[in-house]
């Protein structure tokens, strides 16, 4: 028997299960987001090159006062969705990371569909 797994080992096998069936291309890139106890960060990214378009964190000298706190979250979804739409990019795959959709990573993805991401 394997034993109890922390929290971090499912939200990696919850990830990889996530990642199998979300791909990004040139026409919808993936948006990823990773949460620590600290930040938030987010990157919209092209699987096919494996290139980042946009990417924006609270961990940024310019970034938000906040921190990775929900407001923080908010801030650093508006700025990558502003960031990816100057690069032409509308729509988009969303990653959440394995981690479960409410809290910080719904207000980063509700501010990004304001901001102008389509997914």
């Amino acid at each position: 028997m394997i034993g109890k797994l922390n929290k971090d080992a499912v939200r990696r096998r919850i990830h990889t299960r996530i990642r199998k069936k979300v791909k990004g291309d040139a026409v919808r890139p993936r948006l990823a987001v990773f949460r620590s106890l600290k930040h938030i960060y987010a990157q919209i990214i092209d699987d096919r090159t494996g290139t980042t378009l946009a990417s924006a964190s609270s961990n940024e000298k310019s970034g938000s006062k906040n921190g990775g706190n929900l407001a923080g979250a908010k801030e650093i979804g508006q700025l990558v969705a502003q960031r990816a739409v100057e690069k032409g990019v509308k729509k988009v795959v969303f990653d959440r990371g394995g981690f479960l959709y409410h809290g910080r990573i719904k207000a980063l993805a509700d501010a990004a569909r304001e901001a102008g991401l389509e997914f």
